[in-house]
């Protein structure tokens, strides 16, 4: 009788043992090649973004096709990939890009950012980035926040290439009072 009993917990075991390794491998593939949650840190992403604010990034859209222009998207840092940035596409490879006194233009027109942070206490963004071509295979990035950004403009970010880029944020999902879809805005 003993010997059933040892079985019956050996089973029981046995099926958690398989349940728990299932579930560890389906988070890992979910998390690598589907979703993964993501906190923004920082203000340069404000007033779209807010610094804690929790959101989910959708990975497997770039499995099958590019980033395009107006997404919102994770990419590891160029010149240290351990550290994640979140910011706006602006172009993309085979767009001109250039800002005259803070307006952006792609392909000679100027985008209508209502996203942007217009208030900033540093005064109005006046920044001028000379005329680009994006190259093939990478992304130009700003934050909304423009006065407060490390973004495209700036040599450590530089035009960031599509090996780099994790996915593009799809939801905000915390705080509750925030919950929402995050939509792709190209300012065209």
């Amino acid at each position: 009788m003993s010997n059933k009993n040892e079985t019956s917990w050996q089973d029981t075991a046995s099926d958690w043992l398989v349940s728990i390794i299932v579930a560890v491998a389906l988070a890992f593939c979910i998390r690598t090649f589907l979703v993964e949650p993501y906190m923004v840190e920082g203000s340069s992403m404000y007033p779209t973004l807010v610094n804690h604010e929790r959101l989910i990034v959708d990975k497997l859209s770039y499995f099958v096709g590019d980033p395009k222009r107006g997404e919102i998207v994770v990419f590891r840092f160029p010149k240290d990939e351990s550290r994640d940035f979140i910011k706006r596409v602006i172009a993309v490879g085979g767009d001109s890009v250039e800002m005259k006194n803070g307006a952006v233009f792609v392909n000679g027109t100027q985008l209508k950012e209502d996203y942007i942070y217009k208030n900033d206490p540093k005064g109005k963004n006046m920044s001028n980035y000379r005329k680009v071509i994006v190259p093939e295979g990478t992304i130009f990035v700003l934050g909304d926040n423009r006065n407060n950004s490390e973004d495209s403009r700036f040599a450590d970010v530089g035009m960031v290439p599509h090996r780099l880029v994790k996915g593009r944020a799809v939801c905000a999902f915390w705080p509750l009072n925030r919950i929402r879809v995050i939509k792709a805005d190209t300012g065209m």
